[in-house]
C-alpha cells in the first residue's frame, strides 16, 4: 500500500498534467456550453478533467473518482480522488490567470491531500495532513493574526453573499483591516502562504471546497461551514477559512450576526 509521500508524488504529477494542459487551452477558442445552473462548461474543463482520471485509471484503478464534469464513480471506497479540472471557468473564458485546478485524496471520505494548482501563475500548493502545505515544493504557513481588524479579508462570491445574505455583506464591508473580492480558490490558497489572514466563501461544491481544505489545514489554519461544523460531501457549500482558531471564531461571530 502507499504512504502518503507517494499520494503526494503522484498528486504533484497529476498537478502538471493538468496545468500543461489547461495552458494549452488558455486565452484561445474554447467551445463553450452551459450547464443547467447556467454555469459553462469549456473544451477544457472536459479536457483537463479526463487526462487526470486517465492517469487515476491507470494507477489507481481500484479508487473512487469525483470529478466535476465526467461525474462521480466509486463514491462508496475507502480511497476517493476529488477533482475540479478548472476552478473559475468564468476566469478562465475571461482570460484572467486566477483561475486553479484542485485535486484532494479523500480516505474514508476525510480530505488527507489537497492540490491547488495555479496553472497561469506556474504555482502548485500541496497540502498533506500533518506533513504540512508546500509552494512549488517550499513549506508555507499561516499568519498569525488573531484579530479581524487587523487581518486582511477575502470576501469569495460578494454578489451571491450580497443577493442572498445582505445584512452579512453590510457586516463584512465594515470589517477587517482591508478587504478584497474574489472568486474561486486562489484566496484560500494565499491564506494557505500567509499573505490573506480570513476568507469567506459561499455556493461551493464538494469538489470546490474539500481539496482547499487539506491545503489550509495542513498550513495551520482552520476552515469550517458557517456553522464551525467539519466540512464534507455533504456540506452546504457556505466556507470560511481563516489563519488561527481565535480569528476563525471572530469570523463566525460575524456570520451569526
Amino acid at each position: 500500500m502507499l504512504v502518503r509521500n507517494d499520494y503526494a508524488a503522484h498528486a504533484a504529477q497529476m498537478a502538471e498534467l493538468a496545468a500543461e494542459a489547461a495552458r494549452g487551452y488558455f486565452r484561445g477558442r474554447l467551445g463553450i456550453e452551459f450547464k443547467a445552473d447556467e454555469s459553462p462548461v469549456t473544451q477544457a474543463d472536459k479536457g483537463v478533467e479526463a487526462q487526470v482520471r486517465a492517469y487515476l485509471a491507470e494507477h489507481f484503478p481500484e479508487h473512487g473518482v469525483f470529478g466535476e464534469e465526467h461525474g462521480i464513480e466509486g463514491l462508496d471506497r475507502k480511497h476517493v480522488w476529488i477533482i475540479d479540472p478548472i476552478d473559475g471557468t468564468r476566469s478562465f473564458l475571461s482570460g484572467h490567470p486566477l483561475f486553479g485546478f484542485l485535486l484532494g485524496h479523500l480516505v474514508d471520505g476525510v480530505p488527507q491531500l489537497g492540490v491547488i494548482g495555479m496553472p497561469a501563475l506556474g504555482e502548485v500548493f500541496l497540502g498533506v495532513q500533518g506533513q504540512g502545505t508546500t509552494l512549488n515544493g517550499e513549506p508555507v504557513r499561516v499568519s498569525d493574526k488573531t484579530r479581524l481588524d487587523r487581518s486582511i479579508l477575502f470576501v469569495n462570491e460578494g454578489d451571491k453573499i450580497h443577493r442572498d445574505h445582505p445584512a452579512l455583506f453590510d457586516r463584512l464591508m465594515r470589517s477587517g483591516q482591508t478587504r478584497r473580492f474574489a472568486y474561486d480558490c486562489y484566496p484560500h490558497a494565499l491564506l494557505a502562504a500567509g499573505h490573506v489572514d480570513a476568507v469567506i466563501d459561499y455556493d461551493l461544491q464538494p469538489y470546490d471546497f474539500l481539496p482547499v481544505l487539506a491545503v489550509v489545514e495542513a498550513a495551520g489554519g482552520v476552515m469550517t461551514d458557517w456553522d464551525c461544523k467539519p466540512l464534507n460531501l455533504s456540506s452546504d457549500g457556505r466556507v470560511i477559512s481563516a489563519a488561527t482558531p481565535e480569528l476563525h471564531a471572530e469570523m463566525l461571530e460575524l456570520v451569526c450576526g
